[in-house]
């Protein structure tokens, strides 16, 4: 049996397009293999929404190369959104490489494979199912993840004139409701117990098959919300849907939003489905309204806070995170004071911060790229401590509180690793394993990107140094790496756009 390694870079869309690819691997003969050094078949799957993925790529398949050298019968493969962006000319500039597939090609995979292993030439194909879009389903592997990804959509109408998205990704595509709630369905009766739906403007969405009931409920109409406008979206009635026809799903959360689509129809699924978890995260990218319109994002900084500010209303003690860029052509030291300005405001609890590369193909390199690489630098620093500060302030406010933390699985160190439904962090100690359990837990203790939680249920606390199959003492430091502080507590990159 031919076994391959497979290597993820980038965003929640890229690693669960990941495990779609590896479900077509493996439906077609394929076994993981743990190590590339053995493996028939090496596939990475890149991202290029940052320069330094596209440098890694090619540091990686120059690697690849000497190992070639050695078994000249090794195929190697790229997929995702450098293989969309550059297509043939990887093949040219990075000739080890075999076969070159795009995000919506992945179910051509074994063909092209099967015509390379019998000798045929490099393969290319980066076309988009823009007439008839494909959405491959997960295939039943293993035991349950208590916390899994759906896509309802893919492609990105925007058009923000940093990102690349639109050029990697395609235009908007949705999948039908029907086929999204089977899913959704199949996952929790496998034990799944936590969803979160996937798409690059997924609240975007629209059904393309027309089933969802539309409309927006009169108690939570534009007058009482303010400058919120009807909802334009199916979002909110696909939430519902859900929580309607999926009772057994104890969490629901999504990413990444667009702050035009956090309508009142939006605001008010929050408020009235208890199943939608109190953490939204809620790209903003800038705090100047002068930035905003370089970038394209349609929207003003007031637009933004008052938004936002009705889905804190709405939902007391919901926590927000979002995503910000610095050094963007033409941002000053004001521009940038703007932005700290609303961190503070706001009271973002996790901040993904970037620095500003040019990326292909995109309006922004027409503006070109004023601000050096140092004062970006300073700017990302400054971001960051207030972003860590508010967050450590946040999270020592929690101690002493209960809270329901979803249980994962194992922790790293010992005991049981989960999250609230406000998507912080807990380590806990258990006498039995509680993976996949709702657990209330007394908060302990605050480290710098997480919390240490003791089972109110008596019957589940651990003798000291005692943790059910995990059988190690509760940590006393903080576990995460500081490379969390950019990823602030989320399980990859956000779907930047």
């Amino acid at each position: 049996m031919k076994r391959y390694h497979l290597v993820t870079f980038g965003c929640q869309m890229n690693q669960h397009d990941s495990d779609r690819i590896r479900d077509v691997l493996e439906g077609s003969g394929y076994a993981p293999c743990e190590t590339l050094e053995h493996a028939d078949l090496v596939l990475l799957n890149t991202c290029s929404v940052r320069e330094k993925a596209e440098q890694k790529l090619r540091s990686e398949v120059g690697r690849l190369g000497l190992l070639k050298r050695t078994r000249p019968d090794l195929v190697l493969a790229v997929a995702g959104c450098v293989a969309q962006q550059e297509g043939e000319r990887l093949l040219r500039g990075l000739p080890q490489i075999d076969v070159v597939i795009g995000p919506d090609q992945a179910a051509a995979l074994p063909r092209l494979l099967a015509e390379v292993e019998q000798g045929g030439l490099p393969q290319v194909r980066t076309e988009f199912d823009l007439h008839e879009p494909r959405f491959l389903p997960a295939a039943p592997r293993g035991r349950a993840k208590v916390s899994d990804f759906v896509t309802i959509m893919k492609g990105c109408d925007e058009r923000c004139t940093f990102c690349v998205v639109p050029t990697t990704r395609g235009p908007e595509r949705y999948r039908a409701s029907e086929e999204i709630i089977a899913e959704v369905a199949a996952r929790v009766a496998a034990g799944t117990r936590e969803i979160t739906l996937l798409g690059q403007t997924v609240d975007s969405y629209q059904d393309p098959l027309g089933k969802l009931p539309g409309g927006q409920r009169d108690e939570f109409s534009a007058t009482r919300m303010g400058r919120l406008q009807r909802d334009e979206t199916e979002f909110p009635s696909l939430l519902r849907a859900l929580a309607e026809r999926v009772p057994g799903l104890q969490r629901l959360r999504y990413t990444s939003p667009h702050p035009r689509h956090l309508t009142s129809a939006l605001v008010a699924a929050h408020r009235e489905l208890g199943v939608l978890a109190r953490h939204v995260h809620m790209p903003v990218q800038s705090g100047s309204d002068r930035v905003l319109r370089r970038m394209a994002r349609r929207y003003t900084v007031a637009e933004y806070r008052e938004r936002v500010g009705a889905l804190q209303r709405a939902v007391p003690g919901l926590t927000l995170s979002s995503d910000i860029i610095v050094g963007f052509p033409g941002e000053t030291r004001e521009d940038f004071a703007l932005t700290l300005e609303l961190v503070r405001e706001v009271g973002f609890v996790s901040v993904f911060g970037f620095k500003y590369s040019p990326r292909p193909f995109t309006p922004a390199l027409k503006l070109g790229d004023d601000v050096s690489e140092e004062e970006k630098s300073e700017r990302l620093a400054q971001l960051f401590e207030l972003s860590e500060g508010q967050r450590a302030a946040h999270l020592a406010r929690l101690v002493g509180r209960t809270e329901q933390v979803l249980v994962e699985g194992p922790g790293e160190r010992g005991g049981y690793t989960g999250r609230t439904e406000r998507n912080e962090i807990v380590h806990l100690q258990a006498a039995r394993d509680v993976t996949g359990k709702l657990v209330e837990v007394t908060i302990a203790e605050a480290f710098k990107h997480s919390l240490r939680g003791t089972p109110t249920d008596r019957a589940l606390l651990a003798a000291e140094g005692e943790s059910g199959s995990a059988g190690a003492a509760a940590p006393t430091a903080e576990l995460e790496p500081r490379a969390a502080t950019r990823r602030s507590g989320h399980r990859a990159l956000p779907l930047l756009h």
